[in-house]
């Protein structure tokens, strides 16, 4: 089983560590492509810091991502799943599960990103700034960069298994898979309310990343998108089928 996560739009900053270094990271027939994209990003914050703030959606308050965009290369790194942070890898808090499970993390994670493409959760990266939709000058959109990458290197990881894809949209518009629908999950999290059910973001985030956790520390890894829906439930969740794609009805928080 390989599951897809998004990334965080808010990153931890490594306060220590060694400088990025694309050669140590997974997946490395992405290298040319990372390359391509930190190079035209930092020209961009070095060369004109106005238009790299409207370009990357930046306020006025922070400055502090567009240095460190414009220091990439030297900007210090620690391992992904503690750079990104927010309301999914909270929920899913990998430092306090047990051994084998975050070694099962370890096999099984990989982090969508706009500047790397995928990642594992062991990669060391510095905290930057760049979103999904971003349309960097002289590349053009993030997602023209990474369509014709990420396909061989996610149906390489994911091997015979099945693919849990928990991407957000801006990163799923990235690259869509393909191959046999019950090899193919994805999770829409719904929150139930007065008799009715309605998407929120913050419901979403956290009942991914607390189900991404479940599955790890159970040691579960179903093959197909029935397999997965049965072992929620045998989880607790109340889960329905449609297709490829899986609702978790949520109550509360």
């Amino acid at each position: 089983m390989l599951v897809l996560l998004p990334p965080s739009e808010g990153k931890s900053v490594p306060r220590r560590g060694r400088p990025l270094d694309l050669d140590t990271l997974a997946f490395p027939a992405l290298t040319d492509t990372r390359r391509r994209i930190a190079e035209a990003l930092v020209a961009l914050c070095v060369d004109d810091r106005e238009k790299a703030a409207d370009v990357l959606g930046l306020g006025p308050t922070q400055t502090d991502a567009l240095d460190r965009d414009a220091g990439l290369w030297t900007q210090p790194t620690a391992r992904a799943d503690a750079v990104y942070d927010g309301v999914l890898y909270a929920a899913l808090d990998l430092d306090t599960l047990d051994p084998a499970a975050r070694r099962r993390a370890s096999r099984s994670l990989a982090f969508a990103s706009a500047l790397f493409g995928l990642l594992r959760p062991a990669d060391r990266i510095p905290a930057y700034r760049l979103s999904g939709n971003v349309t960097l000058p002289g590349l053009g959109t993030i997602a023209s960069q990474w369509r014709g990458e990420l396909g061989p290197a996610v149906e390489e990881a994911r091997g015979s298994g099945l693919l849990v894809d928990l991407r957000s949209s801006t990163y799923a518009a990235l690259w869509k898979p393909t191959g046999p629908a019950d090899r193919l999950a994805t999770v829409r999290v719904l929150h139930e309310a007065g008799g009715r059910r309605t998407v929120v973001s913050h419901f979403n985030k956290a009942t991914k990343g607390r189900i991404v956790r479940a599955l790890l520390a159970e040691g579960a890894s179903p093959r197909t998108v029935g397999g997965l829906a049965a072992t929620l439930r045998d989880l607790g969740w109340t889960v329905e089928e449609h297709g490829s794609r899986l609702d978790v009805i949520v109550t509360e928080v």
